[in-house]
């Protein structure tokens, strides 16, 4: 069945595990089976990790920009399945490589996700990342991810 965009919310949890507050897609709005999708997380000041990350001078955490990636990583993989294997396996992150990050992603920006697939061995899937803000690149990174049933 053909991608029909953008991905919603809706359709995120029926493809990714993650719940709030760990869920940290929004909506997909381009998508190439195999090979590049870009989703969107709308940034708020009420997102738990402001409340610690840090009082007065909110920051989303940089670790959370690269789980951000990789679920973003993840939506490629699920949209980019046949629908019935959908759901037959969890995918982990196991590795990232090459983290670098040259901006702040404060309350009320839109994190833009760049995914591709660099490439699939057996299990896992490697991908590679750039997230953005208004265009201008916050945070990069190679990620592992590996499926288990």
């Amino acid at each position: 069945m053909p991608v029909t965009l953008p991905v919603t919310l809706a359709e995120i949890n029926r493809l990714l595990p993650h719940r709030y507050p760990f869920l940290l897609v929004d909506r997909v709005v381009e998508f190439e089976k195999d090979k590049r999708v870009l989703a969107y997380k709308n940034v708020t000041c009420n997102e738990p990790f402001f409340n610690g990350h840090f009082p007065g001078l909110p920051v989303m955490p940089g670790v959370l920009v690269v789980e951000a990636l990789a679920q973003a990583g993840g939506l490629l993989t699920q949209l980019s399945r046949d629908p019935e294997e959908i759901g037959n396996d969890t995918f982990y992150l196991v590795k990232v490589d090459n983290a670098r990050f040259s901006r702040m992603v404060v309350p009320g920006d839109k994190l833009e996700l760049d995914v591709e697939l660099k490439r699939r061995i057996r299990n896992m899937a490697q991908y590679i990342g750039i997230a953005r803000v208004d265009g201008e690149q916050v945070a990069c990174a190679e990620i592992l991810c590996a499926a288990a049933r």
